[in-house]
């Protein structure tokens, strides 16, 4: 196609052939032989010899050739050249026996001789190997064609030949009958041959066309010097050794080097290239049996213009042309006459087809003119075809994609047309009323030109950004998702703006959009997530970037300025942050006019030198975290020592994990006393890690990470913490099982957190299936609920504790008067048993303000029916001041610490413990029986009662088994 200036190249096809080195050594070695035999070779002995055996080695060097090209060689041509070596081998014997008579034997070769013999069967495999390499033809009419050619070409080379030498060969007096013969034998075989060298050049294959053009070269040039040789003039003066006998060896030598010729080219004609003078072979072809013909009535008309009579032989032979050429011409006609029947169909059918197709088949010149349009093009195109022919291809395509297409044309052209048939071209075609449609098109050859099969694909191209967009970005707000962001954040860092520092990436959290969803319902959440990313977009600059994440997490890619000085690309960067944080925390109108407000958390991260992407969203992300556990609501800028924190918490619920699997915790459980009567009514059980120097450690710090709430928690803490709440329920229902059956009925309260108890990893119909599976009786199991955190939905945990209350468990409110989140939580859930934070009860005894407050929750407790657990009750002081104010039950180190199981049945067995001042023998008999040993004082002594120093219980030594 023709854009400006440019027209479709012209494919130029490598020269064919094995190599000049052996050409040139051909060359060389004939010439040598030519010049020797022109100077008669110096002495008539050398030119004997070189006369006779020198033709008979180049002929056994043809067969020799041939018989292992044939033999090495597997290809449809293997039978000729086998005939080709078998024929050499015949002209290599009748020159060795040649010369066996001249040189050996020194006398003049007898006629007939057995070289007369071998010359004679030179001929025939010859002329059967032309035959293996002619195109076969595939019909009937082709074989008599071929038949009636052969006839031709023979008949007139014999009239033509029989008029000028052979009728003189054929009277020669005083000859025998084998001499005559012989001397009629040599011409019309040589004739026959030549016959077939004709026909086979505009009949041969295209397949291997440069070793079949040099054989068809070498048996014409043998049969040229047999030609000669067989002349009565040449004959008679003929002597072994002069020049005739270069022809000869030319011919030989030919033949032994055409089996190695262009020997790349396949000979299966997968890689053979029509050549450009083929409609002139053609041609030639076609007039070859009237050429024929001709030379046979040149031959009649000398011999009657030169006043000789006709002979007999020329005038039968004459007539038999003529007769074949009339039975040919009329066989052609026929023959004519059904192909253009055949090919009218044909035009016919393709016609219909084209004209019926709903592709668009043009025909493009070699310059890019349109030179046919198929009728599609008004359907498809909406524009006439008689409109497009004539016009230039180039002036339909888009600008942009022009310079595309016509690479891909040039690109297609150069290629070997075997190796790629056709190709493929997208592009923009310009329509009837000015719009531009994605056309795809398969692109073919066509007589130096290209046949375009086209069709209209813009509903797919479409369709296939629509899927793309989709694939890329959020289906709710519409910005990129985190895939697409990913890859804008690498080109930032791989790009021409890896240069510009100050680059850096924002992840932006939104505090308390959980309790819109659970207040004002999820539609309401969603068209507040559609409100943020609106502002968040209109916030940013053009070349920035936004994203959301999922949930109510979204990023922001702020592409830098250039600042080389920290401080200020650190205070433009903050700046933007705050501006995005204030610009999300404005009150967002909802569904029915609801007003309702949310927070923004934002983590910053820059990008350093040689940061990957992956690293650079990841040091954000743990800044969001560190902002949101900071207090919400605020920007936190990326530290290292964030990832270190990271890598210790990881490592810590790595240790949590590996100990837990390998059966490093322990269960230990401490009472639970009825204040009024010291009778003891409970046990709770209490997790402890096995060091491996036998220290009983308590996972505070984990517990601490993992009561946090669901959203602070960072990957990795909440599936260790999990696996332990799991093992601690299962184990001490188990073990309170035990207890039951052993006559040791007190329930077992267990720890768990709200946002545990409503994560999948504990679903209800677990700890159902426990209870059940242990046979544990209605209020044998008491959960104790700590819920600290205030995103946790009441709405859902009330649900799921009613469940609970129904199948037999009880339900106790953990760390009651710590804050406002533990008196929300009263005032919605079903609770039995408040539990008094350990504040509380540390200062009960000294502060008359905190003695008041405790005491009026007490009141609380006692006004709704529920039982009161005071927690951390260490000293008599305590015990006594709490009985006082009306709480009910106690846990602490003034009863007892934690124990094992077999010091916690001695407990049972005894069933309480004396209450702090109503001992007769005072604070002394606290510990007896139940008691844990600690290192500083003898067990049971006062000593290690009354001054036990306060332990933070991260450390409880092993109890002796």
């Amino acid at each position: 196609m023709s854009a400006p200036g440019a027209a479709l190249p012209r494919r130029t096809m490598p020269a064919s052939g094995s190599g000049v080195v052996p050409q040139l050594l051909l060359a060389l070695v004939c010439g040598g032989y030519a010049t020797g035999a022109a100077f008669g070779w110096g002495s008539a002995e050398l030119a004997l010899t070189m006369g006779d055996f020198g033709l008979s080695g180049a002929a056994g060097l043809a067969a020799a050739s041939c018989f292992w090209y044939g033999r090495t060689h597997s290809s449809r041509f293997r039978p000729a050249w086998l005939l080709f070596a078998a024929s050499s081998a015949m002209a290599g014997f009748g020159n060795f026996f040649w010369g066996w008579y001249e040189v050996v034997l020194g006398r003049h070769v007898p006629s007939p001789s057995p070289a007369d013999f071998c010359f004679l069967l030179f001929a025939p495999p010859a002329i059967i190997g032309l035959l293996v390499l002619a195109r076969r033809p595939v019909t009937r009419a082709g074989w008599v064609c071929l038949g009636l050619d052969s006839w031709l070409i023979g008949g007139s080379l014999l009239t033509l030949s029989w008029s000028l030498a052979l009728a003189h060969t054929a009277h020669f007096a005083g000859e025998t009958v084998a001499q005559a013969a012989l001397s009629l034998a040599y011409p019309l075989l040589d004739i026959v041959l030549v016959s077939m060298v004709l026909a086979l050049h505009f009949k041969r294959s295209s397949a291997n066309r440069s070793a079949i053009n040099t054989a068809i070269a070498a048996l014409a040039l043998t049969v040229l010097c047999d030609a000669l040789f067989t002349s009565p003039l040449l004959r008679e003066h003929y002597r072994s050794g002069q020049i005739l006998d270069a022809g000869w060896f030319a011919g030989y030598m030919l033949m032994a080097y055409a089996p190695w010729v262009a020997r790349e080219e396949g000979e299966d004609g997968s890689r053979s290239v029509p050549h450009s003078g083929r409609p002139i072979a053609g041609s030639l072809a076609a007039l070859t049996p009237y050429l024929a013909a001709a030379v046979c009535t040149l031959g009649i008309l000398y011999n009657v213009l030169d006043g000789h009579h006709v002979d007999r032989v020329v005038l039968f032979t004459g007539c038999t042309v003529v007769l074949a050429l009339v039975v040919r011409q009329g066989i052609m006609l026929l023959d004519n006459i059904s192909l253009t029947q055949e090919l009218a169909q044909k035009e016919n059918h393709f016609r219909s087809l084209v004209q019926g197709s709903s592709d668009v088949i043009m025909i493009a010149a070699p310059t890019g003119i349109l030179r046919y349009v198929s009728p599609a093009a008004a359907g498809v195109y909406g524009r006439e075809a008689e409109e497009l022919i004539g016009s230039e291809l180039a002036s339909l395509i888009h600008p942009e994609d022009l310079g595309r297409v016509v690479h891909e044309v040039r690109r297609f052209l150069a290629a070997p047309p075997a190796d790629e048939p056709t190709t493929r071209i997208e592009c923009r075609f310009r329509s009837g009323n000015g719009d531009w449609l994605n056309v795809e098109s398969t692109v073919n050859r066509h007589h130096g030109g290209l046949i375009f099969n086209s069709r209209d694909v813009t509903e797919r191209v479409r369709l296939q950004a629509q899927l793309q967009h989709t694939a890329e970005h959020d289906p709710l707000t519409d910005l990129p998702n985190r895939a697409l962001f990913t890859r804008r954040v690498q080109q930032a860092l791989a790009g021409r703006r890896v240069t510009d520092a100050g680059t850096a990436v924002l992840f932006i959290d939104l505090d308390g959009f959980k309790a819109v969803n659970d207040t004002v319902g999820h539609q309401a959440g969603d068209e507040l997530l559609v409100q943020a990313a609106r502002r968040l977009q209109d916030s940013v600059r053009a070349g920035d970037s936004t994203a959301r994440f999922g949930g109510d997490e979204f990023a922001a890619l702020i592409i830098g300025d250039g600042t080389r000085d920290p401080a200020a690309r650190e205070y433009r960067i903050l700046e933007i942050a705050d501006r995005l944080r204030a610009t999300l925390s404005q009150p967002y109108l909802v569904e029915g006019g609801t007003e309702v407000r949310v927070n923004a958390s934002i983590g910053v991260a820059f990008a350093e030198p040689g940061i990957t992407p992956g690293t650079l969203m990841r040091n954000a992300d743990l800044a969001m975290y560190r902002a949101k556990q900071a207090g919400k609501g605020r920007v936190e800028l990326y530290a290292p020592q964030m990832q270190a924190e990271v890598v210790r918490r990881a490592e810590q619920a790595t240790r949590l994990r590996t100990a837990l699997h390998d059966g490093q915790f322990a269960l230990l459980h401490q009472p639970v006393v009825e204040l009024d009567t010291g009778r003891l009514t409970a046990v709770s059980a209490q997790p402890r890690w096995r060091s491996a120097q036998g220290i009983l450690f308590t996972p505070d710090e984990f517990l601490r990470a993992g009561e946090a709430g669901r959203g602070d928690a960072r990957p990795g803490d909440g599936g260790a913490l999990a696996e332990l709440g799991r093992w601690t329920l299962e184990k001490a229902v188990e073990q309170a099982a035990h207890r039951r059956r052993a006559g040791h009925a007190v329930p077992v309260h267990v720890r768990v957190s709200a946002a545990r108890l409503l994560d999948r990893a504990l679903p209800q119909k677990h700890v159902e299936e426990l209870i059940l599976r242990h046979d544990l009786p209605s209020g044998a199991l008491v959960l104790e609920l700590t819920c600290s955190d205030p995103r946790v939905p009441l709405e859902e945990l009330e649900r799921r504790l009613e469940g609970l209350r129904r199948f037999g468990v009880r339900i106790a409110l953990d760390g009651f008067g710590s804050g406002y989140a533990a008196m929300s939580a009263l005032r919605r859930l079903p609770v039995d048993v408040l539990r008094l934070d350990r504040e509380l009860v540390d200062g009960v005894a000294d502060s008359a303000r905190l003695h008041k407050i405790t005491a009026g929750l007490l009141r609380i407790a006692g006004d709704l029916g529920l039982q009161s657990v005071a927690d951390g009750v260490d000293d008599a002081e305590q015990a006594r001041a709490l009985r006082a104010m009306g709480c009910t039950h106690g846990q602490g180190q003034a009863f007892a610490g934690a124990l094992d199981e077999h010091r916690l049945r001695q407990a049972l067995d005894r069933g309480g413990y004396p209450l702090p001042g109503d001992s007769a023998d005072g604070p002394d008999e606290l510990l007896v029986g139940g008691a844990l040993p600690v290192r500083s004082g003898a067990v049971g002594s006062a000593g290690a009662l009354a001054h036990a120093p306060l332990r933070s219980h991260n450390e409880t030594p092993v109890p002796p088994t």
